[in-house]
């Protein structure tokens, strides 16, 4: 007698690409990526991260240039992180709601050469700020209302600059609220804010603050304004809130380590929800790309498809334009 064997056999549909391909829960497009940029001073100017293997500051010209190549890709959004003069930073952040400021000439740059890509800008003081906080500092604390004051009048220059998607990532009490409310009242209607509503105090952003050029300024942690990565609660309370107050669309950062929380959102909400793949994430994987202990193409692609198996509906990742380019293939 022959052996009994269930007669299911889920092997049968791994057999060939074609019959794997058949049965793909989750699909990853270019469509589903924002490509982070970090823009300098310059023109023609390309100055390499050190942490971040592959990722350059660019000025204003070559970012405008990136633009047409993520446009060209499908990708349909970047996110502009600027890489602020030193002597422009003070303990105010003035120079964050200057509407010639780098981050707006770059918006103002790429929606007149490249109108059909969103274009996503960071609302938060960091890379204004002389202590290298979110907000602004009085006595050693990171204060909040005064912060929210300063951050609404640096979101009303981003939109007047032509910013598609705001994305407040400092974790203030209240700004969302307040930022819909001045949108509103200025005509800014149309202008989205996907709000970074889940951001933990993580050990994972290192090299992103060598790009921004935070790290040498920051002063102290960010544990009394960030997310305690303990908690997974807490986020859902952090959502609603910012969904209450107008926000479109939300962001669980860091990623990778936190599909759980992406998972959760997504589930309990069923709104637009996105993750960072963020700069120490890029940074761990370079190197061992780079080291011939993974597989580049495998690991990235394997990675990003972990966010939209995890309920993401984007993922923000300095992979982006690589892998728009392997999935065009």
């Amino acid at each position: 007698m022959a052996p009994h064997f269930p007669a299911t056999r889920l092997r049968r549909m791994r057999r060939t690409p074609q019959l794997r391909a058949l049965m793909r829960e989750t699909q990853l497009t270019p469509s589903d990526l924002i490509w982070p940029l970090f823009v300098r001073e310059g023109k023609a100017e390309r100055e390499p991260v050190a942490s971040m293997p592959g990722v350059e500051r660019l000025s204003i010209d070559l970012i405008v240039a990136a633009a047409k190549e993520a446009a060209s890709l499908g990708i349909p959004a970047i996110c502009l992180f600027p890489y602020t003069d030193p002597a422009l930073k003070t303990e105010r952040c003035e120079e964050a709601w200057n509407p010639d400021n780098l981050s707006n000439r770059a918006t103002r740059a790429i929606k007149d050469a490249v109108p059909d890509i969103a274009v996503m800008t960071d609302v938060a003081l960091d890379p204004y700020n002389a202590n290298g906080h979110d907000g602004i500092v009085r006595n050693g604390e990171i204060v909040n209302d005064e912060s929210v004051e300063a951050l609404v009048k640096m979101a009303l220059a981003q939109a007047a600059a032509g910013a598609d998607i705001l994305g407040p990532s400092d974790m203030m009490d209240g700004r969302i609220g307040a930022m819909r409310a001045a949108l509103e009242g200025d005509g800014f209607t149309n202008t989205t804010i996907m709000s970074y509503a889940a951001k933990y105090a993580s050990g994972f952003y290192g090299p992103f603050r060598d790009a921004v050029g935070a790290s040498g300024a920051l002063k102290g942690d960010k544990k009394t304004y960030q997310m305690d990565p303990a908690n997974s609660d807490e986020a859902l309370r952090l959502v609603a809130r910012d969904l209450g107050e107008g926000a479109d669309m939300v962001m669980v950062k860091p990623g990778m380590p936190y599909l759980d929380i992406c998972r959760r959102v997504k589930d309990t909400f069923a709104v637009p929800t996105y993750a960072y793949q963020v700069s120490g994430e890029y940074a761990m994987l370079s190197a061992a790309f780079q080291n011939g202990w993974l597989a580049r193409e495998a690991v990235m692609m394997e990675s990003l498809l972990a966010f939209k198996r995890a309920g993401c509906d984007g993922i923000l990742t300095y992979f982006a334009p690589e892998a728009a380019r392997i999935l065009n293939e």
